[in-house]
This record gives C-alpha cells, sequence and structure tokens, in this order.
C-alpha cells in the first residue's frame, strides 16, 4: 500500500480486515499539514465500517449544509437533510493533518503493518507474478514482494508517472492558493459548520470552519490569473479573497494562523487505473476541482472498491481484468458526474439555477444528493440528474435569448428614431 493519507489507509484497513496482510507505506510523518478538509454525508458510513466515526465526531466540526453565494452576498443553503433518500443528514469539517494520521493509526490498530518515512520510488512486475516495490528508508534502499500493489500516493501518483499515464485534465485548468485564518466571521447560528463557497471574477473561493475557530480560506482559479501576482503570495491570497464584498466583510477581522501556500496544474487524470497486479485508488488516479468538497469521498470509496477488487483477484486470480474493468467504470461514472457541475459552474445558467433552485420532480433534492457524494448507484438520484441537465440546457438557451434581445434593443430604436 502506498501513500498513507485517507485513500491509502482505507484500503488498508479494508484489506486487513478480510484477512490479509497488508504493509501500508507513508513518505512523511505525521501528523502533517494537507488541504482538503471538507468531508461529504456518504463518508459517514464509511467511518462506520472503519470503526472511525466516533473519532472523527470528536476532532471535526459538523457540516449541514454547503452554502453558494453569488456575487451581491446572498446565498442559498444546500442542507443535506433535504437529500433524495439521504443516508446523513451532515457530514464534518476536518484538520486534515488530525484526520489523516488518525486513519493512518487505526490501520495500525487492525494490524497493518504501518511505516512513516517510507518511500516508494518503482514498481516492478516479476516473472513469477508477484509485484516488487523498491523503498528509500532514511537513505537506504530497501525491496520488497508482494502479491498486489494498491497506488494511493496521491499527486505523486507513482505509478502514474512512472508509466507516463498522468494527463492534465482537457477542461479543468486551475491552481489553488490557500491558508488558514482565526477571527473569520462564521455564518450565524446551525450554519456556522457550513462551508461557504464564493463565485470570483477569475474563479472561486472557499471558506471552511475548523476547530479551535481556525478558518481554512482558498481560491481557485486560472493559471493565467496566478501568473499576474506582483506581491508576497500571502497579500496576494488576502486581495484575490476581498474582491468579494460578502468574503471581504468576513475577513475583516482576520489574521493569518499559517503562511499561504499554491498548488498548481490542479485537475488531472490518469489514462490507466489498473494493471496486471497493481491498482490506483483516490488522487493517484485522478483529481478534479474540488468546489464541491469531493476529494476526501471519492479518495476513500474508491480506496474500499479498490480493498473489495483487490481482496476477489488474489482469490479468483483469473478474473483480474474483469473485475479491474469492473472498478474503471465505476469510479468513471461518479467522476463524471462530478466534472459534469464543475465543468459549467461559472457559466451564467448554473449560476442561475443554484440561486434559483428549484424541486420540480424532486430534481432539487437530487441535486443535494450530488453535493452529498449520492452519485454512483442511486438510480433515483441519477435519474433526476439527467432531468437537471435538460434544465440546465433549457436555462442556457433562454439567457442566451434574453441577452440577445437586450442587445438588439438599442440597435432597433436607434434606426426608429432615424
Amino acid at each position: 500500500m502506498i501513500g498513507g493519507g485517507p485513500a491509502g489507509s482505507t484500503a488498508a484497513i479494508a484489506l486487513a480486515q478480510r484477512g490479509w496482510r497488508v504493509l501500508l507505506c507513508e513518505r512523511q510523518q505525521h501528523p502533517r499539514f494537507h488541504i482538503g478538509e471538507s468531508l461529504l454525508p456518504l463518508n459517514l458510513p464509511i467511518f462506520e465500517r472503519l470503526g472511525v466515526l466516533e473519532r472523527v465526531a470528536a476532532i471535526g466540526v459538523r457540516k449541514p449544509a454547503a452554502d453558494f453565494l453569488g456575487e451581491s452576498g446572498s446565498h442559498n443553503g444546500f442542507r443535506f437533510e433535504r437529500a433524495l433518500q439521504p443516508v446523513a443528514d451532515h457530514a464534518f469539517q476536518v484538520r486534515r493533518d488530525q484526520f489523516d494520521q488518525l486513519l493512518f493509526q487505526r490501520a495500525g490498530e487492525v494490524g497493518v503493518d504501518t511505516r512513516q518515512l517510507c518511500t516508494a520510488t518503482r514498481v516492478e512486475r516479476l516473472p513469477n507474478g508477484h509485484m516488487q516495490v523498491e523503498l528509500q528508508v532514511q537513505g537506504e534502499s530497501q525491496r520488497i514482494s508482494c502479491g498486489y500493489v494498491v497506488d494511493a500516493s496521491g499527486r505523486d501518483t507513482l505509478l502514474g508517472r512512472q508509466q507516463q499515464l498522468k494527463q492534465p485534465h482537457p477542461r479543468h485548468r486551475s491552481a489553488a492558493i490557500y491558508a488558514h485564518f482565526q477571527g473569520v466571521e462564521r455564518r450565524p447560528g446551525e450554519d456556522a459548520g457550513n462551508i461557504s463557497i464564493y463565485r470570483l471574477p477569475q474563479g472561486w473561493m472557499w471558506m471552511i470552519p475548523l476547530p479551535d475557530g481556525v478558518m481554512s480560506v482558498g481560491a481557485v482559479c486560472s493559471p493565467e490569473y496566478l501568473k499576474q501576482r506582483r506581491s508576497e503570495l500571502d497579500q496576494f491570497l488576502l486581495d484575490t479573497v476581498r474582491a468579494h464584498p460578502e468574503a471581504a466583510r468576513r475577513m475583516r477581522a482576520a489574521q493569518a494562523s499559517s503562511s499561504a501556500e499554491a498548488t498548481g496544474n490542479y485537475s488531472y487524470l490518469c489514462t490507466q487505473i489498473a494493471g496486471p497486479g497493481w491498482v490506483m485508488a483516490g488522487d493517484a488516479y485522478a483529481f478534479v476541482d474540488p468546489i464541491f468538497s469531493s476529494g476526501v469521498f471519492l479518495a476513500m470509496h474508491g480506496a474500499e472498491r479498490a480493498a473489495d477488487m483487490v481482496d476477489q483477484c488474489l482469490r479468483q486470480p483469473r478474473a483480474e481484468a474483469r473485475l479491474q474493468r469492473v472498478y474503471r467504470r465505476h469510479m468513471d461514472a461518479g467522476l463524471r458526474t462530478f466534472s459534469w457541475f464543475i465543468e459549467r459552474f461559472t457559466t451564467p445558467a448554473m449560476k442561475y439555477l443554484f440561486e434559483h433552485p428549484r424541486n420540480a420532480w424532486q430534481i432539487e433534492q437530487a441535486v443535494i444528493s450530488m453535493l452529498a457524494g449520492d452519485v454512483f448507484d442511486n438510480k433515483a438520484v441519477l435519474r433526476r440528474l439527467i432531468a437537471f441537465r435538460l434544465l440546465f440546457r433549457a436555462t442556457a438557451l433562454a439567457l442566451r435569448w434574453q441577452a440577445w434581445r437586450l442587445a438588439r434593443r438599442p440597435l432597433i430604436k436607434g434606426t426608429v428614431g432615424g
């Protein structure tokens, strides 16, 4: 198991629970800083299966909804309790250093051989069909053989780089800047734990309330925008965030509690998710714009599915190719659903529909289900998301027609007056 983040720890725990001997290698030392602190309601059943639900609740901030705010400051809260066939009515916001360490420690509790400061550098298939992984441990090289390799190395995507599978996403070109702050105003009342998403002229930004008064604040923008930076990164982040009046108001008393960081080449997809003796899980395979907080859920859901696939492959080696195809189709279907909304989020039609939600045929509830992570097997949700796509197209055409009429009006008046 390569990578001790949410995907790697989840797959390791799931395989250990099935009786397999598992080695989990993490190149860093827990706890370590990581972005991506907002979880989804569909994470909660996974936490139960892993035996960590109460521990996650103890370190998290309850998240009952996701708030999407317009440029005017108006907001619409999508409450998870209103989802179609809801699995849970809330999620959690967590500090990733605590959360990742919690999962890594849980892996050790169930019998996984957990190793930190242990970097996998290369994977090869041996003539006998076993896999060989080269490791760097305190400057020394080691080689281990195993029956299967799960690459959960995150954005490092070891096998993606080794086999030249990683490609930039053709439609998700973005980069992120982010930091932690104290003193950021939270939403009132029961909405205090909500994630807030703001549209910006150059992209979008998030505010994620964390324990101990910390607020994670970041912006996802085009690479071209980031290249315009002339100030220090900390100031550039503040200037970007304060471009939105409501965000600027909430940031009036903010004080940075961490230095700003930037991540480029944000979205990518590997051309292959598995091969003989290996499989990818989580960000090692793909990463999409995190506007719907899907990253940790996709990583953990994919890791559970990968663990189930590995278990079956080790017991039925002849079925490996078929099982890998099923796994890829499943993961790609969920990624496509999220990606469709992400690619269109900044369009006028999507902005209008999010600010004026309609629940005819329970379409709004289906959108909330998508925001909760229910994008894989729920046919009732998926049917209504198809209906939402039709509604989106109709809205886009109506807005274009309206814009064309407004553009024509001055010309017609001038012609008549002449």
